[in-house]
């Protein structure tokens, strides 16, 4: 699950990487574009909302591949994302618009 809003005063917009916690087994980061694919960069948190998520202030009017992945190596793409994109890898990334 994805959420955005806009940051008032900054070209900027406040994305909200989530995927439910049932999903969630174990350590999860949020990686892409926006932070040199880094898995120590973006750890999902686990909320009260029954989710684990990650916000990044991403630079609006742009594009930006991402995937989930845990610590064991697991990936996964998110249904709700805005577009799908196959990568030079040959596999398939989501994709978000700001």
């Amino acid at each position: 699950m994805i959420k955005k809003q806009s940051l008032k005063g900054k070209k900027q917009v406040k994305v909200t990487f989530a995927l439910p916690l049932e999903v969630v087994e174990g350590k999860f980061s949020v990686v892409g574009d926006f932070n040199e694919w880094d898995p120590s960069k973006n750890a999902l948190v686990k909320r009260a909302n029954g989710t684990a998520s990650a916000t990044v202030n991403l630079k609006a009017g742009e594009q930006y591949a991402f995937r989930y992945v845990s610590e064991d190596g697991n990936w996964l793409n998110d249904e709700e994302a805005d577009a799908v994109q196959v990568s030079p890898l040959g596999t398939k990334n989501s994709v978000v618009l700001t």
